[in-house]
């Protein structure tokens, strides 16, 4: 349990590593204020896209769709911050295996957003939350190993 919670907040260094480790240390949260800080965040995010998909039977309902579930998106996406810090989520974030996806999910997060209050185009922004769905799930696949792979071949196989 000990080599996951290393893990999962980026401190893989020998334990021994001196007084700045043991001052990062207690300048940081426990393993059980980091899961409680996720699982409210995460929990938030997903209850503000759930939330969203009720607006889409009032007056302007996709525009406040739009914008409820892309702030549960961002909100969730905010929550893996307290199982691995801010700094070392944008590292993971920009790592090479998924800086495209990051990429993509941050444009279309944008422009979504965009589309639904400075534009007022529903139609545009229903493309962006798609486009930013399949981006979503692209980028959380990244972090299971071969799942990325195993979906490339479904896929393939379904169209061929």
């Amino acid at each position: 349990m000990d080599k996951l919670k290393r893990v999962l907040s980026g401190d893989e260094a020998d334990e021994e590593s001196g007084i700045m480790s043991q001052l990062n240390d207690s300048a940081t949260l426990s393993w059980s204020t980091r899961i409680k800080g996720f699982l409210i965040c995460f929990v938030i995010g997903i209850l503000m896209s759930f939330l969203g998909s009720f607006a889409l039977f009032l007056n302007r309902g996709l525009v406040v769709f739009a914008i409820f579930y892309t702030l549960g998106n961002i909100i969730s996406l905010a929550s893996t911050c307290f199982l691995m810090g801010p700094v070392n989520q944008i590292k993971k974030m920009f790592a090479p295996t998924r800086i495209i996806a990051t990429i993509i999910v941050i444009v279309s997060i944008a422009l979504t957003l965009f589309a639904a209050i400075k534009a007022n185009k529903p139609g545009l922004a229903l493309l962006f939350i798609i486009i930013q769905s399949v981006a979503m799930t692209w980028y959380s696949l990244s972090y299971i190993p071969y799942a990325r792979d195993a979906v490339k071949k479904t896929v393939t196989s379904c169209i061929a």
